[in-house]
């Protein structure tokens, strides 16, 4: 991403080495806050968050609706694990001090537990970073 002040001969040659490295560059045009991932993702791991805290679907399964849905290969809380709890935590914080998702990740972050980093998130990890199942706090009963 340029400025105003960035010369677009410049964008230009950087896209181009991008390319020629095998990677596919995308030009952000304007800058915004989350760029463009981060503004497309945020809503859609909100919105995991939402049907977790509402009931309407445990961790596992709305992981799995999203990658099989999407082929992504990770969904919402498997996500949040790579991320890390520590900034999710910090920035629903921010948002509203009284936030229930943020009072998960703050006892998890207590307990040593806030993600792959950890051994263990909202899934259990071996020291690989392998997936080894759900931490047993978000095991229901009969799962």
């Amino acid at each position: 991403m340029g400025t105003d002040k960035t010369d677009p001969e410049v964008v230009d040659e950087l896209y181009a080495f991008a390319e020629s490295m095998g990677l596919e560059p995308v030009l952000v045009r304007k800058e915004t806050s989350g760029f463009i991932l981060n503004r497309l993702n945020i809503p859609l791991l909100n919105a995991g968050v939402a049907l977790f805290l509402e009931g309407i679907a445990d961790i596992a399964d709305i992981d799995r609706t999203w990658r099989v849905s999407t082929g992504a290969p990770r969904g919402p809380f498997e996500t949040y694990d790579i991320i890390g709890f520590r900034p999710v935590y910090d920035i629903r914080v921010a948002k509203d001090p009284d936030d229930e998702f943020a009072k998960i990740l703050k006892k998890r972050i207590d307990a040593g537990k806030s993600g792959i980093a950890d051994g263990e998130g909202f899934y259990r990890y071996d020291e690989n970073g392998n997936k080894l199942g759900l931490a047993e706090e978000f095991v229901e009963d009969g799962k």
